[in-house]
């Protein structure tokens, strides 16, 4: 008779990575114990010191770890042959299924929102290394398709581009209160897509300068 073949090894890393997201975003980081996490991880607590240093490491790696899973779920519009209207709208779709992607471990948007009320040096690495390359690669995306080219405007545009996704994120709660049958399925998705990219792309031409009406014409 044969032996049951074993059971496939996860890696430890990735098994505390895993459980500190959910204790963390059920307790906070304060609350936070290494002994619970690493029960939850079936993992040694020495290895807490062996792969992250400490539990702030740990808890700065889970972030990065978070969004990382993200972005290569849906990954942010990588062609730049692509004409700039392609990448705006390929960037709010990935954008919108990131935000809305129900089958996201939960831990990672309530740890996020944890986050956001108190913010600490996690997210202080996490914009520099994740975040601001994203913003940026927005701000060229607009730039391409003509935004004003002054840096306070630019910012407000790509801002509001953001905002506009984030919205079906934040407000969700209220969104469906409102519209009990409101479900950010694959029909409403593609739906808020070319929204917002319609949107964005309206607010972009109402940035821009009047042109000057021609000398002998009536402006």
């Amino acid at each position: 008779m044969r032996k049951p073949a074993p059971e496939p090894v996860v890696d430890t890393r990735q098994r505390l990575l895993e459980a500190a997201g959910e204790v963390f975003a059920e307790v906070g980081f304060r609350a936070a114990r290494v002994r619970d996490i690493c029960a939850r991880a079936a993992a040694n607590i020495a290895a807490v010191n062996y792969h992250f240093g400490d539990k702030r490491g740990l808890y700065v790696a889970v972030f990065a770890y978070a969004h990382a899973c993200a972005l290569h779920a849906h990954p942010p519009p990588a062609d730049a042959r692509q004409p700039p209207a392609q990448r705006l709208e390929a960037y709010v779709r990935e954008f919108l299924l990131r935000l809305l992607d129900e089958g996201r471990p939960a831990w990672h948007g309530r740890l996020m929102a944890r986050e956001m009320i108190e913010p600490s040096a996690a997210l202080d690495q996490l914009v520099e290394r994740a975040i601001r390359p994203q913003f940026e690669l927005l701000t060229g995306i607009l730039r391409d398709l003509g935004a004003p080219s002054e840096p306070r405007a630019l910012r407000r545009l790509s801002s509001s581009v953001v905002a506009q996704c984030l919205f079906y994120h934040h407000a969700r709660p209220i969104i469906g209160r409102l519209f009990p049958d409101w479900r950010p399925d694959a029909a409403e998705l593609a739906a808020l897509t070319a929204h917002i990219t319609a949107f964005s792309m309206a607010g972009i031409a109402a940035a821009l300068p009047a042109p000057r009406a021609r000398r002998g014409q009536r402006a």
